[in-house]
């Protein structure tokens, strides 16, 4: 099977070194509109050649992590390109932007709209990890629009991956993923910008700053390129939920200002409920 990734950064990467754990007959091609990411990869052992566009007529399946704002530019033209039996599928955070862009498209029947939820802060080749997402959630959109011989190989390349698999339309996806994921970047990077805005001297960030700030800023690392497009895309969405976030924030600062401290107690002591949330959630996952 020749499984051609486009975009060799952390998703892309990762995913190529457990497709050929997986299957060692798998031949894995990279294509990256960074020649020396495409060079990286192959020197790490994570793709087996280095490919481009025009030979993705080769492909039996494509995986397409890149930015947002590219996918929906380069995945009509990938689609143009392949065979009638090659599957494509991409890792994007939105969905609802990259599904529209080929709802007409002839080959429709040869995508597979998904998304992995599962990353770090790190971003380039040297990011891809084996098992990155053993036990994580894989959305995939509009399956019924795949062929269903495609819909098996995909599924078959998921669960070689370990993931478990929801099923969601794409509106509802944009809408969900605004709040559990793009609200959290915000969150991280806005604090971060802070911190360095108030604290002229970064010396006495890194001496007082404890786990919680470094859990908290941590995926302020996450790389600009990526984010910055899926906010643009998902930007109704994330509007809705920083106006909440915001509320919640202003409502915080007014029980401050009254020396409320009973009502901030019960409003922590209320949000503690999200560790048997999430335990909930990390059980169901494993």
């Amino acid at each position: 099977m020749n499984v051609f990734v486009i975009g060799l950064g952390l998703i892309g990467g990762s995913m190529a070194l457990d497709i050929k754990a997986a299957d060692s007959r798998s031949t894995i091609f990279g294509v990256d509109a960074n020649p020396n990411h495409a060079k990286e990869a192959l020197d790490l052992g994570i793709i087996d050649q280095i490919a481009s566009i025009e030979n993705i007529s080769e492909a039996d399946v494509v995986i397409i992590s890149i930015p947002v704002n590219a996918m929906v530019v380069l995945l009509p033209q990938v689609l143009d390109a392949i065979h009638d039996n090659a599957l494509v599928f991409d890792a994007g955070s939105t969905k609802s932007l990259i599904c529209a862009a080929v709802a007409n498209h002839p080959k429709r029947r040869n995508f597979l709209a998904a998304h992995p939820i599962a990353g770090t802060e790190f971003s380039g080749p040297k990011a891809a990890v084996k098992n990155l997402f053993q036990g994580k959630t894989n959305i995939i959109c509009e399956v019924e629009k795949t062929a269903f011989k495609l819909q098996e190989r995909g599924m078959k390349i998921f669960a070689d991956l370990g993931m478990r698999i929801r099923y969601m339309d794409p509106k509802s996806h944009d809408k969900h993923i605004a709040y559990v994921s793009h609200l959290s970047h915000i969150s991280s990077f806005m604090l971060g910008k802070t911190v360095i805005e108030k604290e002229k001297n970064e010396r006495d960030i890194f001496d007082m700053a404890g786990s919680g700030f470094e859990s908290t800023v941590r995926l302020a690392k996450s790389s600009p390129e990526m984010w910055a497009p899926i906010f643009e895309q998902n930007k109704e969405n994330v509007i809705e939920t920083l106006e909440e976030y915001i509320a919640n924030l202003q409502q915080f600062k007014e029980l401050m200002l009254k020396n409320d401290f009973s009502a901030i107690f019960d409003e922590m002591e209320n949000t503690n409920r999200i560790k048997e949330i999430l335990k909930g959630i990390t059980i169901k996952t494993i």
